[in-house]
C-alpha cells in the first residue's frame, strides 16, 4: 500500500485516504445562494475517490465575499443548499468540508475571467471593503479599504462564529478558516496590510490577535470531536522569509494550544511585489517545518499534482494530506490514476461500485 492511500484519523473523523480536494472558488453564486452547478461540481469531486472534499471559500457576510458570484453562509435560507453539497460529498465516500472566509481588502472584486480587478466604485454590484488599515492591496485591486472600527473587528467575529453554526447545521465534518491569500485574517497579520497601533496591530502579539481570537470564537461552537483546521500564509516571499516564518511557526503553536488541529501551510499573498519560486511541491519544505516546530499535522495546495510526488511527500512526512487542486479540474478521478499509477491493488476501487467494478472486471490484457 502506497502511503498516499493509506487512511488518516483526525479528532473523530478518519479520510479514506491521504488526498483532499482543497478549496477552489467557482464564482458561480447567485446572492450567496449554491446552485446546480455547485451540487454537479462537488458530487463530481467527491466521486473521484479522494478522501476529503472542501468546498470552496464561503463568505461569512455579503461583504465578505471575494466577488458578487461568491458562495456565502451569512443567512440560514443558505443552509439547505450547502447542505445537498455535504450530503452528496458523503455518500460518495469522502468527508465534507468547508472553507469560511472573509476577503477583507481584496473584497468586491470582479470574477477573475472578467478582470479579477475591483469593481468601480460607482458600480450597483459594489461595495466598500474593509480592512486592517486602509491600505490598498495595489496593482489590479487599487481600491483602497476602509480601516475597520473595534466594533467592526467584533462584527466580523461574531460573522466568523454564526457561520460555523450553520456549517455544522448543514452536515460539514471539517471546518477550515481561511487565514491566507491576503483576505482579511491575513492581512491582520502581515506588516504589510496592518499599519494599526492598537491592540490589533504592531508587534507580533497585537498582529496575531484578530486571527487567534477569531479562532477561539469559533472553537467554542465547533464541536470539538470535529476537526477545525486553518488555510495559514506562513510566507509572503517579500525578502524577508526567515522572519516570517519564525513568527509563522509560533503562531502556529498558539493556533494549536487555542484548538487548532491541522494547518494548511500557503501563501500570504499580502504584497504584488512578491517574488514567489513557483514550482513542484515547494512549499513542502516548509510544511515539513511547521509540522515538526509546531507539532500539528499540516498539508499543502501547491505544486503537488502527480502521484509520485504526492507519495513522496507523504512517505517523508513533510505532509499529512496532499491538497491536490487543478489536477483534479482537469481530472476528477485523479485518485483513480493515482492509485493505478503507485500500483494500489485494486485500485478501480477507490471509486464507488458502479465504476470501480466495471473498471475492475474488464482490465485490458498484458
Amino acid at each position: 500500500m502506497s502511503a498516499l492511500f493509506t487512511p488518516f484519523k483526525l479528532k473523530d473523523i478518519t479520510l479514506r485516504n491521504r488526498v483532499a480536494v482543497p478549496p477552489m472558488c467557482q464564482y458561480s453564486a447567485v446572492d450567496g445562494f449554491a446552485n446546480e452547478w455547485h451540487q454537479a461540481h462537488y458530487a463530481n469531486l467527491a466521486r473521484g475517490g479522494a478522501g476529503l472534499v472542501i468546498v470552496e471559500a464561503t463568505g461569512v457576510s455579503p461583504e465578505g465575499r471575494i466577488s458578487p458570484a461568491c458562495l456565502g453562509l451569512w443567512q440560514d435560507e443558505q443552509i439547505d443548499g450547502l447542505a445537498r453539497i455535504a450530503k452528496n460529498i458523503k455518500a460518495a465516500g469522502a468527508v465534507p468540508g468547508i472553507q469560511l472566509a472573509h476577503a477583507g481588502r481584496k473584497a468586491s472584486a470582479n470574477k477573475p475571467w472578467q478582470g479579477d480587478d475591483h469593481i468601480a466604485q460607482n458600480h450597483p454590484d459594489a461595495w466598500q471593503p474593509i480592512g486592517p488599515s486602509d491600505i490598498a492591496f495595489g496593482a489590479h485591486l487599487s481600491r483602497q479599504p476602509e480601516q475597520m472600527t473595534i466594533e467592526d473587528i467584533a462584527r466580523v467575529q461574531s460573522d466568523f462564529v454564526a457561520a460555523a453554526k450553520r456549517a455544522l447545521e448543514a452536515g460539514f465534518e471539517w471546518l477550515e478558516l481561511h487565514f491566507a491569500h491576503g483576505y482579511l485574517a491575513s492581512s491582520f497579520f502581515s506588516t504589510h496590510s496592518n499599519k494599526r497601533n492598537d491592540a490589533y496591530g504592531g508587534d507580533f502579539s497585537g498582529r496575531s490577535r484578530f486571527l487567534l481570537e477569531t479562532l477561539s470564537a469559533v472553537r467554542s461552537v465547533w464541536p470539538d470531536h470535529l476537526p477545525l483546521t486553518i488555510r495559514f500564509g506562513v510566507l509572503e516571499f517579500d525578502g524577508a522569509d526567515e522572519k516570517s516564518l519564525i513568527e509563522s511557526v509560533e503562531l502556529c503553536r498558539l493556533f494549536k494550544e487555542q484548538g487548532a488541529d491541522l494547518m494548511s501551510v500557503s501563501i500570504g499573498f499580502n504584497t504584488p511585489e512578491a517574488n514567489i519560486p513557483w514550482g513542484p511541491a515547494f512549499l513542502a519544505p516548509v510544511a515539513q517545518r511547521i509540522r515538526e516546530q509546531s507539532k500539528m499535522p499540516v498539508a499543502t495546495a501547491w505544486g503537488v499534482d502527480s502521484p509520485e510526488l504526492a507519495n513522496k511527500t507523504i512517505e517523508a512526512e513533510q505532509l499529512d494530506l496532499v491538497m491536490v487542486g487543478r489536477a483534479h479540474l482537469a481530472n476528477p478521478n485523479w485518485s483513480y490514476h493515482a492509485a493505478k499509477a503507485l500500483g494500489v491493488d485494486k485500485a478501480a476501487w477507490v471509486l464507488q461500485a458502479p465504476y470501480a467494478h466495471w473498471l475492475d472486471r474488464y482490465q485490458p490484457a498484458g
